[in-house]
């Protein structure tokens, strides 16, 4: 199916012209604040990136209750008005942006979006999930025939009815009853009447951060949100911690099994924003240290170094810096493309990437360029960009991609195409860069990038310091459902 509109990016989820992979949502929440609602509008406005398809919003009110508010589309167009966050009084709130793996908008229903919200016996709690949980069906089936009633086809609704089902004293407790039996990756933000809760899993595979906000506090997916709003970037929530916190401050303790960090790699490379702070690294310096990496490995004589925008930026200021060719904005990003701009006919569908890169053809012609890109999933958007400079009159095209060659799906809260539609799965390097037919084509190894954020000694190959499944095939956590429907795991041959 065409788009409605040529200038409506939503299909191309599912079709054959994505080559990024999608971090699937953000997290906020905000406790200790008058009109709680709007600093966590400000939050997911912010962490906007982290998912466009829809958004919601929960707080509380000793008078009115507990408010929802949940709606398609981005932040800015839904919960900026007047009338929608006079719906949502309180001191206490949390929210959710989201980027669904089950289709396009028109496939996904209203139901399906965060924060979810249960009513148990000693009062209401609503929880926001980022992340993936890889038995998700197995407890849906197991939870079904003993009972409940499900209203959304998301997995982070087996929460709730998980908390439901336990037999501990208060909410706090139930949820980390609940989580113990989840497998997978999970940042959860939660509320009560009365208390922010915020929980990751044991390898700490996605972010949440923790910051104070006037007398208040703050739980985020990541720091850029924090600065929205004016709070205080306190500290990271450890992998496996789990922190209530109410009028009296924040209580943390560790409900599960200690376990060594597995933290996605994948966010220093593309999710995050570059503005944000990982494990007490920029990550705009981390990727600029990317691009330095990259250049060390993978040297090429050529003229200009020429950033993929947005996202390869960073590494092409690093990669230009340490091979001291000239950087240079090649390719210009259309800002401002709209929705719903002109009829759709076959010729401007078949305009593609041109919607939204331009090439500044005075600065290409007669040059050997050097693109730096963030990624290679598809490779459909490479060849695309590649035609382009080519058109424009550039004389050599050298790709150099600031991560290693994406070869396996990711089950742990990103929207990965299926493995045989990934490039690199199916191509050896030298394979794609005739497929893409450029001059020459080179990905910073595991190692380098393992360098590039910290690792001065590279990856430890016994005991991986992140989660690099999508690069490696070795996966932290056993994705379950896949496996059971037939997904092969990397084997010791491979």
């Amino acid at each position: 199916m065409p788009p409605a509109h040529p200038f409506d990016t939503s299909y191309l989820r599912d079709g054959d012209n994505d080559d990024k992979l999608k971090e699937e949502c953000g997290v906020f929440g905000v406790v200790g604040v008058a009109d709680a609602a709007n600093f966590v509008a400000l939050g997911l406005h912010a962490l906007q990136h982290r998912g466009q398809e829809a958004g919601g919003i929960v707080s509380y009110h000793p008078e009115a209750g507990f408010q929802s508010a949940r709606r398609f589309g981005y932040v800015r167009d839904n919960f900026t008005s007047q009338s929608v966050m006079e719906t949502l009084p309180g001191e206490l709130a949390i929210g959710h942006v989201r980027y669904s793996t089950t289709g396009s908008k028109g496939q996904t229903a209203i139901r399906d979006v965060q924060p979810f919200f249960g009513e148990f016996a000693m009062g209401g709690a609503a929880i926001a999930h980022n992340g993936n949980i890889t038995n998700a069906n197995a407890l849906r089936r197991e939870l079904i025939e003993r009972g409940s009633i499900f209203q959304s086809s998301s997995d982070s609704e087996c929460i709730i009815h998980l908390m439901a089902r336990s037999l501990q004293r208060n909410v706090p407790e139930r949820m980390e009853d609940a989580l113990r039996r989840v497998e997978g990756a999970f940042s959860v933000v939660a509320m009560t009447r009365t208390k922010l809760i915020g929980v990751r899993d044991p390898l700490g595979v996605r972010p949440l951060v923790l910051g104070k906000v006037g007398d208040g506090w703050a739980l985020s997916s990541e720091t850029c949100a924090l600065d929205i709003i004016g709070a205080e970037f306190v500290r990271e929530i450890e992998p496996g911690e789990m922190v209530v916190i109410t009028s009296g401050g924040v209580e943390s303790h560790f409900p599960f099994r200690r376990q060594p960090s597995r933290f996605c790699i994948f966010e220093h490379v593309y999710f995050s924003r570059p503005d944000s702070i990982l494990g007490g690294r920029s990550v705009y310096e981390t990727r600029e240290n990317i691009g330095r990496e990259l250049a060390k490995e993978s040297p090429v004589d050529a003229d200009l170094v020429c950033p993929v925008p947005d996202s390869g930026t960073p590494a092409a200021i690093g990669y230009s810096l340490e091979s001291g060719i000239p950087y240079a904005m090649g390719i210009i990003r259309n800002q401002y493309m709209g929705r719903t701009f002109i009829e759709p006919t076959e010729q401007i569908r078949n305009m593609g990437v041109r919607l939204k890169l331009n090439v500044n053809r005075a600065l290409i012609k007669g040059k050997r360029v050097i693109l730096v890109d963030d990624s290679v999933v598809r490779g459909t958007t490479s060849r695309k960009i590649k035609e382009m400079i080519l058109d424009a009159g550039a004389a050599e095209v050298h790709f150099r991609i600031a991560s290693p060659p994406t070869a396996w799906p990711c089950f742990y809260g990103v929207d990965t195409p299926q493995r045989e539609k990934l490039l690199a799965a199916t191509m050896s390097e030298d394979e794609m860069r005739d497929h893409l037919q450029v001059d020459s084509l080179k990905f910073i190894s595991l190692d380098g990038l393992y360098r590039a954020v910290g690792e001065a000694n590279g990856r430890d190959s016994k005991c991986p310091q992140y989660c690099d499944a999508c690069f490696s095939g070795e996966y932290p956590v056993t994705p379950a459902d896949k496996v059971n429907e037939g997904f092969k795991m990397k084997t010791a041959a491979e």
